[in-house]
């Protein structure tokens, strides 16, 4: 059995990986992975790009050591940088000093909304995308009634939860879970880790990363920042292409889909509409958005999307 010595994949297992990567639709996972129906063919696809982009061992960029992923659209570099936006000082210090050399260097940065004043109120160069201002309208224009929990105005901060009751008391098990693996080892809190993301996520949950080893990795690097990077990775292998996930989350939670994944594609797009003559672009986003975002700009790279008919919220 032959084997990419770059990839650590077999000629088959790579085949695979490119397939699932390929896959425009729910549809096009029953022939990759052989399940009987789109709902198995999504959960297997999701097990076998898990395992097969972590053997792939896809490294990671950075620009001044701040971790990320790099697309070049018409002669522009653009980094997307997923950051935890848990409001901790040592994630904002991080930042601060990172963005502040993109500037001297006269690139652009655009941070989703919320982000910036969270960590960059007081700095000029700092541009809020209207993302969050954008979904909404969209949410309002849907069909059914929407609960996913938007501020009306402000933007003081970053939406997490789309369900608070639920999503606090997941926080709470999985915060408790993570306290106690000092005493019980790494093995058994992995173990009840994935019991906890079993009972305590949905189908909706899925789709958008919502699982402890997610949170466990977010809470680290929002201690530590020099650990976003397995943050990163973590979502680079938890995703399946945008248009699968977001097919899976508009059948499950349609609101959803607008607030999460459609906000990708909303940013990327963004980014180029506006970057103008930028040596650099800097996009500063949430971790989970990162795979998405990229997603989009390569298409943009690649010629099969493009900024007509853009419009920005309001």
């Amino acid at each position: 059995m032959s084997q990419d010595a770059d990839s650590g994949l077999t000629a088959a297992e790579r085949t695979r990986l490119d397939a699932i990567r390929g896959a425009d639709a729910l549809a096009d996972l029953v022939a990759v992975t052989g399940a009987a129906s789109e709902h198995d063919a999504y959960f297997a696809a999701k097990r076998q790009h898990r395992e097969l982009t972590a053997r792939a061992g896809t490294p990671l960029s950075a620009a001044d050591d701040l971790p990320g992923t790099r697309v070049v659209v018409d002669g522009t570099a653009f980094w997307v940088h997923g950051v935890t936006h848990a409001d901790t000082p040592a994630e904002r210090d991080f930042l601060r000093r990172h963005v502040a050399q993109f500037l001297a260097d006269d690139a652009n940065v655009y941070v989703e909304q919320g982000i910036r004043p969270m960590y960059f109120d007081d700095v000029a160069g700092v541009c809020e995308m209207d993302d969050y201002a954008w979904a909404t309208e969209q949410c309002a224009g849907l069909d059914s009634a929407t609960h996913v929990d938007l501020p009306e105005a402000a933007f003081d901060g970053v939406v997490e939860d789309v369900n608070a009751l639920a999503g606090r008391f997941r926080t709470a098990a999985f915060s408790l879970i993570d306290a106690g693996g000092q005493y019980y080892g790494e093995d058994f809190e992995a173990a009840l880790g994935d019991l906890a993301t079993t009972f305590l996520t949905s189908h909706a949950d899925a789709a958008t990363g919502r699982d402890f080893a997610s949170f466990q990795l977010s809470r680290n690097a929002a201690r530590d920042p020099t650990l976003l990077d397995a943050l990163q990775s973590y979502y680079q292998r938890a995703f399946l292409p945008q248009p699968v996930e977001r097919e899976w989350l508009r059948r499950h939670d349609p609101e959803l889909e607008v607030v999460t994944h459609a906000r990708n594609e909303h940013m990327a797009d963004y980014a180029v509409y506006h970057h103008e003559t930028a040596p650099a672009v800097h996009l500063v986003v949430g971790a989970a958005h990162q795979p998405g975002v990229t997603y989009y700009l390569r298409q943009h790279r690649d010629g099969s999307r493009t900024v007509d008919g853009f419009e920005l919220a309001g």
